[in-house]
């Protein structure tokens, strides 16, 4: 499993997440970062590493689980 973890301080809501994994990343009504899983399985890493090399403010990580 694979844990992603989100910093609200630092997301500036550019959603650049959420278009790379709709399934796991949203924006909510403040502009910031919602997780909407907590963990993923090893066969979404691609998607979710994708996500993370998007944010160009290093909002979100991921973590071994």
């Amino acid at each position: 499993m694979i844990r992603i973890a989100a910093d609200l301080d630092k997301c500036e809501g550019y959603a650049n997440c959420v278009i790379a994994a709709p399934d796991i990343y949203d924006i909510d009504d403040d502009g910031k970062v919602v997780v909407s899983h907590a963990t993923v399985d090893e066969d979404q890493r691609g998607t979710v590493s994708e996500a993370v090399r998007s944010c160009p403010a290093s909002a979100i990580w991921l973590e071994e689980a």
